[in-house]
């Protein structure tokens, strides 16, 4: 009976932490709450009115966070994720970003979500996560996709629905592992659409 106690008791205090949240400055715990943040927990922050990250560096400095959600606020500047070196999965959805930091240390990221925001070219921060696959840059008024970004191999889903892309670089042979392709609404002519689905004839491809 003592054990199973124990084990109850340590199941609840994991549950807690696991449920990171964001009133009041990230987290409701007056210690820094990121030296016990259990491995692999989840940081959810969206829908908070956040202009800067300066109330969430504690839990922003935590080594084992691996999903941040910070969709739908406000922010100019997230320089405070890039010490999140287990990062994974990144929702910047629906701010007003126009940049993004050095993500060097981001080595594990695969999954970064960067709709409606203020970009006018794709980051060239995301050159250097090397276990990038999913890229989201769906609302943004991007006028093209840079030649490095379409030599880049190991991608499976981009997003670039409602931008300003009118045409895709000539050379799509690195991009023959994409699952999903989201071309939609954009200034695509015939022509162009014919040639990406002949050079990625395995995707799914939505114009």
């Amino acid at each position: 009976m003592m054990i199973r106690n124990k084990i109850v008791r340590s199941a609840s205090a994991v549950a807690l932490l696991v449920c990171v949240a964001a009133v009041a400055g990230c987290f409701d715990e007056p210690v820094p709450a990121y030296k016990t943040v259990p491995a692999g927990a989840r940081v959810y922050l969206q829908d908070k009115g956040l202009k800067d990250l300066s109330s969430c560096k504690d839990v922003l400095k935590a080594d084992i966070v691996d999903y941040v959600n910070l969709d739908r606020n406000q922010l100019t500047n997230v320089a405070a994720v890039a010490s999140l070196v287990n990062l994974k999965w990144l929702r910047l959805n629906n701010n007003r970003l126009s940049s993004l930091p050095d993500l060097s240390r981001l080595v594990s990221l695969r999954r970064i979500y960067l709709k409606g925001n203020a970009f006018k070219e794709v980051p060239s921060a995301l050159k250097d996560l090397p276990s990038l696959t999913d890229i989201e840059l769906s609302w943004n008024p991007i006028k093209e996709v840079p030649e490095w970004l379409a030599k880049r191999e190991g991608l499976e889903n981009i997003s670039f629905t409602h931008t300003e892309i009118e045409s895709l670089p000539s050379d799509l042979s690195a991009w023959r592992s994409l699952k999903s392709l989201q071309l939609g609404d954009l200034q695509l002519g015939s022509e162009e659409m014919k040639r990406i689905r002949k050079a990625l004839p395995d995707t799914a491809i939505v114009f």
